[in-house]
């Protein structure tokens, strides 16, 4: 383990423990890789009223609120990504609401770039359709929160998870096989 990750899992453990500077020392090493997850949840149209940064303070108050004692640095990032994909949904529902549905458009699988959709309606689109693979096969979706939203590796996923890095890869080939059939019927 590099000593980046872990100053993470010893701070993470410190703030477990009840260690308020723990935090104050955490935020600036997991910063920069929730912000360039957010970064690439975010990408896509013009239409994406919420900023990466926005979606990373929100993640960060969620995150501290929270009751969840994290073992480890790919708990904590299996968490956030959690937490990023259920903000994008809310934030999404939102935008939905206010334009009561007027415009919306399709999503498209990109398998280059899976999460990136072009408008709200893509993001619910993607969201339902994690949900629909989660109630066939949860460890296929959650395969895939894990590597998309929370920018994990396939390693990190595989302990995550407590599965091979090889299962890890044949979940996310069949997952992605799924998804794209779902989508694509949309």
């Amino acid at each position: 383990m590099a000593p980046d990750q872990q100053a993470v899992t010893r701070l993470l453990k410190q703030w477990g423990e009840g260690d308020k500077q723990a935090l104050d020392q955490l935020m600036p090493l997991v910063y920069d890789q929730l912000r360039t997850l957010a970064g690439r949840c975010m990408a896509g149209g013009p239409e994406n009223t919420l900023r990466a940064t926005a979606l990373v303070n929100e993640a960060y108050v969620r995150l501290v609120h929270s009751d969840v004692t994290f073992n480890d640095r790919v708990h904590f990032f299996a968490v956030a990504a959690h937490l990023l994909r259920h903000i994008l949904v809310d934030h999404a529902r939102g935008l939905n609401r206010q334009k009561r549905g007027a415009g919306a458009e399709k999503l498209t699988f990109d398998e280059a770039v899976m999460v990136s959709p072009q408008t709200p309606a893509g993001i619910l689109d993607l969201d339902e359709a994690l949900s629909r693979l989660a109630a066939l096969d949860k460890r296929k979706a959650d395969v895939i929160e894990l590597l998309f939203f929370g920018g994990l590796t396939y390693d990190e996923t595989a302990a995550a998870l407590e599965i091979s890095a090889a299962t890890v890869h044949r979940e996310l080939r069949m997952a992605k096989a799924w998804l794209h059939k779902e989508l694509a019927a949309r």
